[in-house]
């Protein structure tokens, strides 16, 4: 086969996935409606959510499951004919197909003690462990539920008020990404058919009519929503041949979110108590997983001090889609501390190995670490495009190179030793006075 072959190939096959999994809406599919919060704070969290039996049920997915595994299961076969076995390219397309194969099953099991099996062989489980480490992802996250919890933490949370209203909060990200993304690529929207304060679509950012930001909201969805979940869409649809790099399936989840949460970190846009949400959602998932029902998940945050609102919010993202007795929960909040654990691992291991020049590979679409030296190889050969939006520290990676080669170097430091010195220096220190009145309480997920 011709590189020309090979490539019409690549492109029709991708087409097919695409045009698959449209109907696809797994956060769809498991929704709760805002009047089971209501009930359950009216009611100061002694009952549980008063969900029917037969919610789930209720809801249409769209797409006939059986239909739609017997279709994914042929462009399997198709795409094991046409570019074979061995092929790089037709190993991403497989897996993705199994991917959504796996993604029909949890839907179909949804509000069912399978739930919780299938939810966990797309997105893992809190008891996993680290990529190359012992840790689990349930140990790091209560590591650093300890870290974001401390009094420093909120003293220097920064003053911000939540005084900007929707519609201003459209306009404002409109320009900033205008200067990001070229005209007409990108459109910030309101919107009255979300949960939550915003959420990223294809080309556009939709923002809740009735929610409130602050300037730092707005610094977090610029940088999270637009230059990582809108521009790795918008690569993706750039490219010649291997579209499916456009769409996402759970497989791709951890490296976009741990993505999206690391460009918070290096562009300063975080702060602790948002830091600890990504943390936070993973002992809930823990939890949730052990056997702690719904009440016990939500008592447990509201006695660690979070407003009830704030405790709903975390514990609802785990157990919709499963049961609220416990065991069988939605394990995809796990993905942004795993993400971001592999996302840091993988620039660092670059450098170290020499070849920081995969590093904007991270942005050509929707992609997985594993992913990116075969896509690579490919750019190099003429049928992967490169990413056309990249953050400027990964269009220019000077600055990239010798920050994460320093934390990389640094990592061999006994650090027990260190903090045990700085410790002794701080222990006659004063205490510290909180260095502003105010704190945010960002709503923002």
């Amino acid at each position: 086969m011709t590189l020309s072959e090979y490539q019409a190939q690549v492109k029709r096959l991708s087409d097919q996935l695409i045009e698959l999994q449209k109907p696809i809406r797994i956060l769809d599919a498991i929704k709760w409606s805002s009047s089971l919060e209501k009930t359950f704070l009216a009611a100061n969290g002694t009952e549980m959510p008063r969900l029917d039996p037969d919610h789930y049920q209720r809801i249409d997915l769209g797409f006939s499951p059986e239909l739609l595994r017997d279709r994914f299961l042929e462009l399997r076969r198709e795409v094991r004919r046409k570019l074979g076995r061995r092929d790089g390219l037709g190993s991403i397309l497989c897996d993705t197909v199994d991917q959504y194969l796996l993604v029909i099953e949890l839907l179909r099991h949804r509000g069912t003690v399978d739930f919780g099996r299938y939810s966990r062989e797309l997105y893992g489980s809190a008891r996993d462990h680290l990529r190359g480490d012992r840790k689990s992802l349930r140990q790091l996250g209560e590591k650093l539920c300890d870290i974001f919890s401390l009094p420093a933490a909120e003293h220097l949370t920064r003053p911000y008020d939540k005084d900007i209203g929707a519609p201003e909060a459209v306009e404002i990200l409109q320009q900033r990404l205008g200067s990001y993304f070229q005209p007409g690529d990108i459109r910030v929207i309101l919107s009255d058919g979300i949960v939550s304060d915003a959420a990223a679509g294809g080309d556009y950012i939709k923002v809740n009519q009735d929610a409130s930001f602050t300037d730092i909201d707005l610094q977090v969805l610029e940088v999270h929503e637009g230059w990582v979940h809108v521009g790795t869409t918008l690569n993706g649809r750039r490219q010649p041949w291997a579209s499916w790099l456009s769409v996402g399936s759970p497989r791709v989840t951890a490296c976009q979110e741990g993505l999206a949460v690391l460009m918070e970190t290096l562009t300063f846009s975080s702060y602790p108590r948002r830091a600890l949400k990504v943390s936070d959602r993973v002992v809930a998932v823990d939890m949730a997983e052990q056997g702690a029902d719904f009440i016990e998940v939500y008592r447990y945050f509201c006695e660690r001090g979070l407003k009830p609102a704030d405790s709903y919010k975390i514990t609802q993202r785990v157990f919709r889609g499963g049961t609220l007795r416990g065991g069988s929960v939605f394990t995809k909040d796990l993905s942004y501390l795993k993400g971001f654990v592999e996302n840091v691992n993988f620039i660092r291991s670059s450098i170290h190995s020499g070849v920081p020049e995969i590093l904007p590979m991270l942005f050509v679409g929707k992609v997985t670490l594993d992913d990116i030296p075969i896509l690579y190889q490919h750019y190099l050969e003429g049928t992967i495009a490169g990413p056309h939006y990249i953050p400027e520290m990964f269009r220019d990676l000077n600055g990239l190179y010798v920050w994460f080669g320093f934390a990389s170097g640094i990592s061999v430091i006994n650090m027990a030793r260190v903090q045990k010195h700085f410790h002794n220096l701080f222990s006659g220190m004063p205490k510290v006075a909180p260095l502003y009145d105010k704190v945010i309480d960002s709503a923002v997920d």
